[in-house]
């Protein structure tokens, strides 16, 4: 990408990652992509062990897979946003320890993992499922972070509020929910994807050499109110 890194982007929906690696590829980068069902143990070793095979090891694993909303069944959102996570810390954090040279792993939560949330949508918020699995991210993110301290690997999460992404999209179809995300917001506005990247990025780098089993919150003040 921009800052130099080699990257391969996983994803579930083979051409959606097709389509990041190409534009890190057009904008002058190294990426090379994989279907990855993060759900699948197996999917998630060979991913590693893909990237090991390109570039010889694994020094960034970024655990950002989710799903939200009334759609998906409690088995589905724990499936993707907790178990895909855990297989994620386990096998980067396996690999890492097996290179001696440190590395960083970033986990998505989001501003749910820290808290609970009315809305206008009623009780549950955006979810009970989606409520308990981003607050098991923290949870898994301070026990990788104590785990891989002794040899230099660093674990963190990100809690984004209300973000600009398509899996905001089905909760913006309603008028009176956008409106109230945007009121609801100290700063009157929603984040964009951008700004979560360049946190993610931070704690991806030596910048935050000391920073480990912890989360950093982006909601532009949300959970402060």
């Amino acid at each position: 990408g921009r800052e130099g890194a080699r990257v391969m982007a996983s994803d579930i929906n083979e051409e959606s990652a097709a389509a990041v690696a190409a534009q890190i590829e057009d904008a002058g980068g190294e990426a090379r992509s994989l279907r990855t069902d993060t759900t699948s143990e197996e999917d998630v070793k060979g991913a590693i062990q893909a990237v090991v095979d390109a570039w010889g090891k694994v020094d960034i694993v970024v655990n950002n897979a989710g799903i939200g909303g009334p759609q998906y069944s409690w088995e589905q959102v724990i499936a993707v946003n907790e178990t895909g996570v855990y297989y994620g810390c386990l096998h980067s954090l396996i690999q890492m320890i097996k290179q001696g040279e440190g590395g960083a792993i970033v986990n998505l939560s989001s501003m749910m993992g820290i808290s609970g949330t009315t809305t206008p949508v009623g009780p549950g918020g955006v979810g009970y499922a989606y409520h308990a699995s981003k607050h098991a991210v923290i949870g898994l993110t301070r026990q990788f972070g104590l785990d891989g301290a002794p040899h230099n690997i660093r674990v963190n999460a990100l809690c984004p509020g209300w973000i600009e992404t398509p899996l905001l999209a089905p909760l913006k179809m309603s008028e009176e929910l956008t409106k109230w995300m945007i009121e609801g917001a100290p700063m009157g506005r929603l984040g964009s994807a951008d700004e979560i990247a360049r946190a993610a990025l931070f704690l991806a780098s030596d910048d935050a050499s000391f920073v480990t089993a912890t989360h950093l919150v982006i909601d532009g003040g949300w959970t402060a109110r």
